[in-house]
């Protein structure tokens, strides 16, 4: 008697085990936590359903087996309290596992990012390195040109590889996360004037009207003055860049909910909706070419102010508008809801 009572103990729990089983694999598919929670379940009423059986094949009495069943049923709320905490201690080291597998990739990303800038600009100096030593052994032989346009020119080429080294390291604290703000109460009325003034001297060498005025009101937001000046500069310089002779760059202030937008408006004829997100990746022109045309430099502004507003918790957007592309400076009105 006592093997066919565990013969048919162990079929109950069996069975029971079995559809158990089936409905734990389902609930997971919705809830991991759920799972877990019932999975231990399934065990005490696979038990509970061994004990019955045997309990009734060996004729014990009634209230015996009510002693049995209730002693048993007592473990199943500790069970499912164990589940649940198995369940979240699993879903938390599989988030920090995810975390740690998302971190890793966004470290490999930014490195090949680094190093792919770093041969792009280095690719850039040597363009206006080698007009440099050119002019320079040109000077040293006596062989100055008829204009005498060397110096100038060597003067410019120099800037433009001090802009593109600025750039790059600009771009590197961003990326690094090693850039710090001094944030501090600034009119971005101010700043915006500053660009006026500033863009209008680049402006009359190629021939492009510059529009816009700041508003009479003041627009004050807490920023690092110096970083969103460089972020406005280079949109302002970018603008400048592709607008040709006897077009318009217009520059702009308004205020939202909450946001200052300043918005800087060109006349390049236009992107391929595809390439205008392109734009803000570090090193793109818009072209294969590797070395960037004359008054083009190395793709780097545009990332620049982009990394710039983030870093204040604000963005930079373009979009096709008119005769050309509008990209807008976004920034807090207020830091961490205060005013």
């Amino acid at each position: 008697m006592i093997v066919e009572a565990a013969l048919l103990a162990a079929g109950a729990a069996v069975a029971v085990g079995v559809v158990g089983a089936v409905a734990v694999r389902a609930i997971a598919a919705r809830s991991l936590v759920a799972a877990a929670v019932v999975a231990p379940l399934v065990v005490i009423l696979s038990v509970a359903a061994g004990v019955v059986v045997t309990t009734r094949a060996m004729f014990i009495n009634e209230h015996d087996q009510g002693v049995v069943l209730v002693v048993t049923a007592t473990s199943l709320p500790i069970a499912a309290v164990f589940g649940w905490l198995i369940a979240r201690r699993v879903q938390l080291l599989m988030r920090r596992a995810a975390e740690q597998a998302a971190e890793r990739q966004r470290d490999r990303q930014v490195e090949e990012n680094r190093r792919e800038l770093v041969a792009w600009v280095s690719h850039d100096l040597r363009t206006p390195l080698a007009g440099i030593r050119a002019m320079a052994e040109a000077l040293e032989d006596g062989h100055a040109s008829a204009d005498g346009s060397y110096p100038a020119r060597i003067r410019a080429e120099a800037d433009r590889m001090s802009d593109m080294v600025g750039g790059l390291l600009a771009l590197s604290r961003l990326q690094s996360g090693t850039l710090r703000l001094d944030r501090m109460p600034v009119d971005l009325g101010d700043l915006v004037s500053d660009a006026l003034a500033s863009a209008r001297v680049l402006a009359d060498r190629r021939g492009v009207r510059v529009e816009g005025a700041a508003p009479d009101a003041a627009v004050t937001a807490p920023v690092d003055a110096g970083e969103v000046s460089r972020a406005l500069a280079n949109l302002v310089t970018n603008a400048l860049a592709h607008t040709d002779a006897g077009g318009t760059v217009d520059i702009s202030l308004t205020t939202g909910p909450d946001v200052a937008r300043i918005a800087v408006a060109d006349g390049c004829g236009g992107i391929p909706d595809d390439d205008l997100d392109r734009l803000f990746e570090p090193g793109w022109r818009g072209t294969s070419a590797r070395t960037p045309a004359a008054g083009v430099g190395a793709g780097l502004g545009l990332a620049v102010a982009r990394g710039i507003a983030r870093a204040h918790g604000g963005e930079v957007t373009v979009a096709n508008a008119g005769t050309g592309c509008r990209f807008e400076l976004t920034l807090p009105l207020l830091a961490d809801g205060r005013p």
